[in-house]
């Protein structure tokens, strides 16, 4: 017999109702012939959420959320509607590159549904079951089943005429029985799932652009006619709480929604241009952005150094890049490696970009009453262990996390430079003084982030003279390079990792600083160290195969290394 909880008595025990109200439920539940949970949200004494939730808890299975969620037209399409009314399952997603589709189910032990789903599959996905309240499988069914959900066919589907944004009005926002609403939703659901962390929308005088960067580089993935744009601008503009009559000021949002279990969250930007509004959107997803930091890809000499550097109870930590280098990626990975009861963690963030549990974030920028160093400043009070700073931008915010570095806290920030020794003399020129940076300065990491090849295609070659002299290999040694297929869009390469440069301050690096100390002069005593360049750590990956040096020398200049 299960040692786990019947569902009424775990909602008794969790205080969500009360011993009378299972009871009438239990009464109503034999007289409907319906299952408890449904009862109980039928007669008010729970919602559909809270249901899910204590569902999720008895039965130890991940639940899934279908309000607001985006929905994948190639996951409806493996799951006919008969199937999904008969056994009250909603399918979400489909990823291609792993054949997961994620399922919602009302009932993860219904053996019945589960092989027929199999059995009608066959070998063409693998269900991934997540619960879901009954109520809103139900909804779902009835909401997108029978919709035109591929974006070819939603194009098709308004072809005739130019859609009416009238329609599309804040009250109605929630009709998803408007094309462009759904053509707006298939885009966004696309640009997730392909992995984009940025998605353009561009109006030329005759077209719309629609562009997708995928690991870095940017891609065209549609071009629709100008007339589509109005109202498509509309409902982006809804979804992201923006003023629809504004056009000619640049305007900031977000959306919030859910796709394949996990909640999405886009940073959006409109900004006019000579042609209409441009509109890009910036994925931020919280399951790629919180990355344990043993997982993203540092040598095991560099792991070790920098958490060597996060040993040091106070200081200044650096990470440098330029932007969509994983400067924000790397910072939490930090935190979240710091994390825990024992210290306070206190964030100011332009803006925040992904919420973690115990840390204390705040935003900074124009839409608030503070900016980076009055922040710091009002922080001080808050007895924080730990500070992050966002970004050193000026002199000022420069001065007060090295004031707060200096008063026993551990800070942690990024600064735009070309590499971890020019941030040096970067923060010469921001004007810290040398002998508040000696000392007090823990380490500085700088990144880039470079492709992976596509494990899917990727071949080996005999490497060229040039491959050979750069990788130290031996003559006629193969080497990977990209070839392209279906699951990397014909790019060869399929996701990316960081290249990484550590320098860790010890004594020699802090009297090299405080006399101000040349850049060569820099360079030589953390070469002395074992400091590896980025090019160094491009190589390192080209090397293993994980990369190709094309790519390497995309991101870096490799030139130095070159002995002609």
């Amino acid at each position: 017999m299960s040692g786990k909880p019947r569902l009424g008595d775990l909602l008794v025990d969790r205080g969500l109702i009360s011993a009378d109200q299972l009871k009438i439920a239990l009464l109503e539940q034999r007289r409907q012939g319906k299952q408890l949970g449904e009862t109980l949200v039928s007669i008010g004494f729970l919602t559909e959420d809270t249901l899910r939730e204590a569902l999720s808890e008895k039965l130890g299975n991940d639940s899934i959320n279908l309000s607001g969620i985006l929905v994948d037209g190639h996951a409806l399409a493996l799951v006919p509607k008969d199937l999904a009314r008969r056994h009250t399952l909603f399918p979400v997603s489909y990823e291609v590159a792993t054949g997961e589709l994620v399922i919602a189910v009302s009932d993860t032990q219904n053996i019945i549904a589960i092989d027929q789903v199999r059995a009608h599959l066959g070998s063409r996905a693998t269900p991934v079951w997540r619960l879901a309240a009954i109520g809103e499988i139900q909804r779902a069914i009835e909401t997108y089943y029978g919709h035109t959900l591929s974006i070819d066919g939603i194009l098709n589907e308004i072809e005739t005429g130019q859609a009416d944004a009238a329609q599309l009005s804040a009250e109605n926002a929630g009709e998803y029985s408007h094309p462009v609403v759904r053509l707006v939703d298939a885009l966004l659901t696309d640009g997730v799932l392909i992995g984009a962390s940025d998605l353009h929308f561009e109006p030329e005088p005759q077209f719309l652009r629609i562009r997708y960067r995928v690991d870095g580089v940017m891609r065209q993935v549609r071009a629709l006619h100008r007339r589509y744009w109005p109202a498509m601008l509309v409902r982006l503009k809804i979804l992201a709480g923006m003023n629809i009559a504004e056009n000619r000021a640049p305007q900031d949002g977000r959306i919030s929604t859910t796709l394949a279990g996990r909640e999405i969250d886009f940073r959006a930007a409109a900004h006019p241009t000579a042609h209409g509004e441009n509109f890009v959107l910036r994925v931020l997803d919280r399951k790629r952005g919180i990355v344990h930091l043993d997982k993203i890809g540092l040598a095991p000499d560099q792991l070790d150094t920098i958490k060597l550097m996060l040993a040091r109870p106070e200081g200044m930590f650096l990470v440098t890049g330029p932007t969509g280098s994983g400067k924000t990626t790397t910072l939490y990975s930090i935190l979240n490696y710091r994390n825990s009861e024992q210290v306070n963690i206190m964030t100011l963030e332009d803006p925040v970009e992904y919420t973690m549990p115990v840390i204390r974030q705040s935003a900074v920028g124009a839409g608030t009453k503070m900016n980076f160093a009055e922040g710091v400043r009002s922080l001080m009070r808050q007895d924080p262990d730990i500070i992050l700073v966002g970004e050193v931008r000026d002199r000022e915010t420069a001065e007060m996390a090295f004031r707060a570095a200096m008063t026993g806290h551990q800070v942690f920030s990024t600064l735009h430079s070309n590499s971890a020794l020019r941030a040096i003399p970067r923060l010469f020129d921001l004007g810290v003084p040398p002998e508040v940076m000696s000392g007090n300065l823990i380490g500085i990491v700088a990144q880039r982030l470079i492709r992976r090849l596509c494990a899917a295609c990727c071949q080996e070659r005999v490497a060229d003279p040039l491959e050979t002299q750069l990788l130290g290999l031996e003559p006629d040694q193969p080497v990977k390079h990209a070839v392209g297929c279906e699951v990397c869009s014909f790019s060869g390469y399929r996701g990316r990792v960081a290249i990484v440069e550590v320098i860790r301050f010890d004594d020699v690096l802090d009297e090299l600083m405080a006399r101000r100390a040349s850049l060569r002069e820099f360079e030589a005593a953390a070469l002395a160290s074992g400091f590896r360049s980025l090019a160094h750590d491009g190589l390192r990956y080209a090397r293993e195969g994980v990369t190709t040096l094309e790519e390497v020398s995309r991101v870096v200049d490799i030139t130095s290394l070159v002995s002609l």
